[in-house]
């Protein structure tokens, strides 16, 4: 079990350079073009790809760092030179996680290799989950999967909202209902192979913020997939059903679902993006503060400004201790006994949309201009504290593990 620290090693450091420099020499650059062109930077993911950035081997070597830290690390350099951008490259990682967190070895083996493609022939994959009256409340999930026991296919009916890369994508993760009675618990998740028929997009969205990632629906109409794409397989399945089914009958414990285990594994990490973009916005601020004259001194010397800094900075600090904290108790197998999860996501969400408020208003005028970058920085930071679980879901969740009320 790896020990707790705060220092990252030789290794880890020289990972993060390597990131800082290509967020810094190829992200950033790019960064306003394609927040104005509101289309996937296949350029930038196929530049990522080829250095090695975009690619399962280095997904991997990140997510199985045994401190944890490697994919914290990752999402803040890279979401520190663009969250757009950034979420357009590391987006696949979602669907990877919800094969990783459900699917068998074979599984595993076989699908994400194809999420990624490779530096010539780059491909994207898409995580499911969402739909038009069922964000938070999972439960109210209406896509349904059927088994058709004659052919031994899955037939999935359905939409699916907010999917980042949905449509676009080579690979879909779509979770689905097979059992309406148990409520969140009746869910799995299921592999719907490139070119399927009956998937297609619906319609793309027109987002405040990320607009270089791609969002959009996805509509399932008589899709029709093998057994074998049932993350888990129909096995364990049906064995984790008749157990949900006697505890719905004895009110006993609660079990998981698909959806919530890819979520809890992926929430620290959204964190980290989170504290990326609020270090983007209070380095330009705390640069235009040292280097603004005003009344004959740098606006630094103003204890209102000066103040404000040492508050940005120290909340991006905390932020990021919460983050590191939840990832290395998740990588070494410690339980989340206060959603120290949740709690990561929920203070690096809040702090991103506070600390880029405050860039901006130091920045004054040139803050509400497009042509300094904190204004797409606060723009971008508004879906932290909204996807993969609203700070008001954080909250009940956090609330609900201290109390000891179930979290359906």
């Amino acid at each position: 079990m790896a020990e707790f620290t705060l220092e990252l090693n030789d290794d880890q450091k020289q990972v993060r350079d390597w990131l800082h420099g290509f967020a810094a020499a190829v992200i950033r650059p790019a960064a306003s073009e394609w927040d104005e062109r509101e289309e996937t930077p296949w350029p930038v993911i196929q530049e990522a790809a080829k250095v090695g950035i975009y690619s399962l081997d280095f997904y991997a070597q990140q997510f199985f760092d045994p401190t944890g830290l490697g994919i914290p690390m990752a999402m803040e350099e890279l979401f520190w030179g663009d969250a757009g951008i950034a979420l357009s490259i590391v987006g696949t990682g979602l669907a990877a996680v919800g094969v990783l967190a459900n699917g068998t070895e074979e599984q595993i083996g076989t699908w994400i290799p194809q999420m990624y493609g490779d530096a010539d022939d780059v491909k994207v994959a898409a995580f499911c989950s969402s739909e038009p009256d069922a964000g938070s409340d999972v439960a109210a999930m209406r896509t349904r999967a059927v088994h058709d026991g004659a052919t031994d296919e899955w037939v999935l009916n359905g939409t699916k909202t907010w999917a980042t890369n949905g449509g676009i994508a080579g690979v879909h993760v779509v979770v689905a209902v097979v059992d309406p009675e148990l409520g969140s618990k009746g869910h799995a998740s299921f592999i719907v192979p490139p070119g399927t028929p009956g998937l297609s997009q619906g319609q793309k969205f027109k987002k405040h913020g990320i607009r270089a990632s791609h969002t959009a629906e996805v509509v399932l109409e008589d899709v029709r997939v093998p057994g074998h794409c049932l993350l888990g397989g129909k096995e364990k399945l049906d064995e984790r059903l008749a157990r949900a089914r006697e505890r719905a009958r004895s009110g006993g414990e609660r079990v998981k679902n698909a959806a919530m285990a890819t979520f809890e594994a992926s929430r620290p990490a959204v964190g980290a993006m989170a504290v990326g973009t609020a270090r983007a916005a209070y380095e330009v601020a705390l640069d235009y503060a040292r280097t603004r004259t005003q009344f004959g001194r740098p606006i630094i010397d103003n204890q209102g400004i000066a103040f404000q800094l040492a508050d940005m900075r120290t909340r991006i600090d905390a932020a990021r201790l919460l983050v590191w904290r939840a990832s290395w108790m998740a990588a070494t197998g410690k339980p989340f006994l206060s959603a120290e999860g949740s709690m990561s996501k929920l203070y690096a969400s809040e702090t991103a949309k506070e600390v880029t408020a405050q860039a901006v208003q130091i920045l004054g005028g040139n803050g509400f201009t497009r042509e300094y970058p904190v204004e797409r920085m606060h723009r971008d930071a508004a879906i932290y504290t909204i996807f993969e679980g609203t700070s008001e879901i954080q909250r009940l969740v956090i609330a609900r593990t201290l109390s000891g009320m179930p979290i359906r």
